[in-house]
């Protein structure tokens, strides 16, 4: 028995668990708050993926004259998906690696229409190793079987989303409401048979679903109404992303026949309060950003005048009662950084509350999770880290800042390199000039393999407009030093924006193509503009030239309609956009011509074919900065006194050999010089906490010898430089 029961409703993710209710289970642990948290996602799609639910799949009645062709085909082969669908899945969850080999063979999976685009895929499978290749084809097999279900079984089936449209842009609860008073689809049995089971287990006084995307809105209502129906004593809340966007204006009163309680934004306080009202009612019950019926109306109630907690305060992410084994690891498409998405299991942390920047004018930066940053230290992240790992056993991380700070990352990464941490980790960034060749080194050799960021819309202009505080240079600079670091580098790209131009749109793809054939992005994806409701260009449209057109808001508030003065459809680039980066993602025709990608006449382009490679050029290399930090990355030097007799110089000096991991640095220095930067090297290692600055480190070097800025810059120097044995952050 526990007094909550954290759900998160059908579907998120396949590979992780989404982290809303192992960030509330973690903060309710500190106020020793009973609780079970499941994820109702990964418990629906193993009972319908396993050979009990693959037979009630195909044992649903179908006209086979009436199927189309894909569909008679997987039907006819039903018998082998009821054979292979256990294995695969266990496979995939890691657990049987030797079935690789008989997937790869290309004889044991059944093949439906999915397999088809392998033909064009065969060239990306020569950087696959033999078990991606293998999650890929298992992966197409149950693409197959999913195809198969929204024909014939439940049109609203998807692996990461379930009746999505019912939850886009629904200004009116009334389609939502009339599907809900519907009979159960196919989906639900499998759903609400789970859920009664955990509702006997663990008899909650109060369940709170986790509803982050539309495409787990449907499922978490039909779970809200089971439990209406069948346990009227148990009180229902939903908090989470959508509602944080979506319903801040909810104003129907039928909404809540399902839910008692919708929180907004942090939820730790809010549900905090809804406990202590739930579990001990009183008259003066005190709510944080609570909507609610009163008086037969909704009300929102913000009557507490407690503050929100701090980020140091909210405790560790808890991932117990989570079946971490059992998550089932798929690869897409074959590329790298997109499997990472859906590929393994990562603890997900945040650096810090809200966004740094804060100002891009497309992003909902009205909001508290945006608009209120609040970094955590270093220290206390990387203890988190190391807690998640005894708990998970997992040592990988995904960092889910809207953009991590970059000096908040360097001290994590000085934190894992001085507690001699291994770890594997990637996050999301603003492409700022602060990325230096030495920060993103530093990153790299503390795990960090990937970063994902908005380049949005390649064009200085719109860059200006969307006040992103970044240049198509800076971005290219920026990915050239991540990629040189061994740092895989994906870029959002938009399409649309108010007031661009089919010129613009146009350019915007040179750029990306010129990016991609430098080798200094590895991945991308094209969305087109959304306007939404809390963003700069939401709240004042008129300023970006565009009409919004106006509904009555009784339910869902986030994207808006609106129609942009320049008229273009912007919706007609979207396939060649999306065809031509799916190439440029795989290295090849780069010499297309840009008109080749659409069906329709496009202007040419006006970026010069050689724009990034000039953005490229060696910066200047021996600029002094005084305030940079120094970090010298190892202590491990032999030094050796010798002699030197040749026409040009005779004497003393020492040969210094740095054993670095993967190779072997010698240097000759005068020898008092030697012991200088040996003692440097001794007192100000990776495990001192107080960095020296390059100031600092000047005026040591003076009180002995002249001229510091000739030996920084020296060829010795720089070669301990460019093996990143010093660097300057």
């Amino acid at each position: 028995m526990k007094d909550l029961l954290l759900i998160t409703p059908p579907f998120t993710q396949l590979n992780t668990p989404y982290p809303a209710t192992a960030y509330i289970k973690g903060f309710l642990n500190t106020k020793d708050i009973s609780s079970y948290q499941t994820d109702l996602g990964l418990d629906v799609i193993l009972e319908l993926f396993s050979r009990n639910g693959i037979e009630k799949i195909f044992n649903t009645e179908v006209n086979l004259q009436e199927i189309s062709e894909n569909s008679q085909r997987i039907y006819a082969l039903r018998e082998e998906y009821l054979k292979t669908i256990d294995q695969v899945i266990h496979f995939l969850q890691g657990k049987n690696p030797t079935l690789a080999r008989q997937i790869c063979s290309m004889n044991f999976l059944p093949e439906a229409s999915r397999f088809n685009q392998l033909d064009d895929m065969d060239f990306a499978f020569g950087n696959m190793g033999l078990q991606d290749k293998a999650k890929h084809l298992a992966t197409l097999y149950l693409e197959d079987i999913s195809d198969y279900i929204i024909e014939n079984v439940d049109a609203d089936f998807g692996f990461s989303r379930y009746a999505e449209r019912l939850g886009k842009s629904a200004n009116s609860f009334d389609e939502l409401y009339s599907k809900l008073s519907g009979d159960q689809t196919f989906i639900d049995h499998f759903t609400l048979k789970i859920l009664q089971e955990k509702l006997e287990w663990v008899q909650p006084k109060l369940v709170c679903f986790s509803i982050p995307f539309p495409g787990n809105l449907y499922a978490g209502f039909r779970c809200a109404q089971f439990i209406k129906k069948h346990y009227p004593h148990i009180k229902t809340a939903m908090g989470g992303g959508f509602p944080n966007t979506e319903l801040r204006e909810v104003k129907d009163q039928r909404v809540f026949e399902f839910f008692d309680f919708i929180t907004l934004d942090d939820g730790e306080l809010p549900l905090e309060l809804l406990c202590s009202n739930v579990l001990n009612p009183s008259e003066e019950a005190e709510y944080k950003r609570t909507f609610l019926i009163e008086n037969e109306k909704v009300t929102y109630k913000n009557n507490s005048k407690r503050h929100d907690y701090k980020q140091a305060d909210i405790g560790t992410p808890d991932y117990t009662d989570l079946k971490l084994d059992q998550y089932v690891s798929v690869i897409e498409i074959a590329n790298p950084m997109h499997s990472l998405w859906s590929d393994g299991r990562w603890n997900k942390l945040t650096m810090a509350h809200g966004c740094y920047w804060g100002k891009c004018t497309f992003c909902d930066i009205s909001l508290d999770y945006i608009k209120i940053y609040e970094p955590i230290s270093a220290k206390i992240l990387v203890d988190r880290m190391e807690e998640l790992i005894k708990t998970t056993g997992e040592t990988g991380f995904h960092f889910v800042d809207e953009a991590a700070p970059p000096a908040l990352m360097r001290e994590v990464a000085l934190e894992i390199l001085r507690r001699n941490l291994v770890v594997t980790w990637w996050t999301n960034i603003r492409f700022e000039k602060s990325f230096t060749r030495d920060l993103c080194y530093l990153l790299k050799i503390s795990g960090c393999v990937a970063v994902s960021g908005g380049l949005e819309v390649a064009s200085d202009r719109l860059l200006q407009l969307i006040d992103k505080g970044v240049s198509v240079e800076q971005v290219a600079r920026v990915t050239r030093n991540f990629t040189e670091a061994g740092i895989m580098v994906h870029a959002y790209l938009m399409y649309g924006y108010p007031t661009q131009t089919i010129q613009e749109t146009v350019d915007s793809l040179e750029m990306v193509r010129q990016m991609f054939e430098m080798g200094i992005l590895q991945s991308g994806f094209w969305h087109q503009f959304a306007m939404t409701a809390h963003s700069p260009v939401g709240i004042n449209p008129e300023e970006f030239g565009v009409t919004p057109v106006k509904e009555e808001i009784l339910f869902a508030n986030n994207d808006i309609d609106f129609k942009d003065k320049t008229g273009i459809d912007h919706s007609k680039f979207s396939f060649g956009l999306k065809k031509s980066l799916f190439n440029y993602m795989h290295g090849i025709n780069f010499e297309f011509p840009l008109q080749d990608w659409f069906d329709f006449k496009i202007p040419r382009t006006q970026v010069h074919p050689d724009h990034i490679h000039d953005c490229l050029l060696d910066e200047n290399q021996f600029g002094f900065k005084g305030n940079s930090k120094v970090v010298f990355l190892t202590k491990n030097v032999i030094a050796e006194n010798r002699i030197k007799n040749k026409k040009k110089y005779s004497g003393p000096y020492t040969l210094l050999t740095f054993h670095l991991k993967t190779n072997i640095v010698k240097i000759d220095l005068e020898q008092d010089k030697a012991e200088w930067l040996m003692k440097v090297l001794e007192e100000n290692s990776i495990e001192n906490p107080k960095k020296v600055t390059a100031q600092q480190l000047k005026n040591q070097f003076e009180e002995n010898f002249e001229d510091f800025e000739l030996f920084w810059f020296s060829k010795p120097m720089q070669q301990l430089k460019e093996n990143g044995v010093i660097l300057s952050l």
